[in-house]
């Protein structure tokens, strides 16, 4: 093999192992074995199990990213949109199952190369002038777009978390179903939302 071939078989390798076990229970050497490689030669590409992992969760993230980011910037109705950023997530998961559970499993070098909730930030962050163009429409706030994009962003995330591991019904059921919540609950907002009960104590 080449280097290159030789370091897209360790990631491949390695993201089928960080995807079953995680990134506590992989080591360098069950990497190695898997590639039928010595442990020199993982060190040699990577520098250890962190730099291997840093590429596999920057590939995963950049995927992911782009999959919605492609939804969110092809414009339309913002219901279309809604619904177009649930389905993106879903084929993600759907397509790139062990990515996804690499990108939501928690890491101790996470930080350093994206979180799942990170990735979900960037991405609230696009919804936010959509929201912020809906609720001037509808002479609602629109300082209040940047909250309820992270709730909607996160609504689908989490969502799609669970459907990993359900996988049923059929992900457009899902899709419809997020975005009816969403969207019928967006579509009946409050101008000046308020709690009707009050906690004591």
């Amino acid at each position: 093999m080449t280097g290159s071939e030789r370091r897209e078989q360790l990631v491949t390798v390695s993201r089928a192992l960080f995807a079953s076990k995680g990134f506590e229970g992989t080591s360098v050497e069950e990497i190695a074995a898997r590639a039928k490689v010595s442990k020199p030669v993982v060190y040699e590409h990577f520098g250890g199990k962190e730099g291997i992992y840093a590429v596999v969760v920057d590939r995963e993230v950049q995927r992911l990213l782009g999959m919605l980011t492609n939804e969110l910037s092809a414009g339309g109705h913002p219901k279309a949109v809604v619904e177009r950023a649930a389905l993106a997530l879903l084929d993600y998961i759907e397509e790139n199952t062990d990515g996804f559970r690499i990108l939501v499993r928690d890491s101790p070098v996470a930080q350093a190369t994206g979180t799942f909730s990170s990735l979900i930030g960037d991405v609230a962050s696009q919804v936010e002038h959509l929201l912020a163009e809906q609720f001037r429409a509808r002479r609602l706030d629109p300082g209040a777009a940047p909250m309820y994009a992270q709730m909607l962003v996160g609504l689908i995330a989490l969502t799609g978390q669970w459907w990993l591991e359900a996988r049923h019904p059929d992900k457009r059921e899902v899709a419809a179903h997020i975005v009816n919540l969403a969207w019928n609950g967006l579509s009946g907002l409050e101008r000046s939302p308020r709690l009707t009960t009050v906690r004591t104590g």
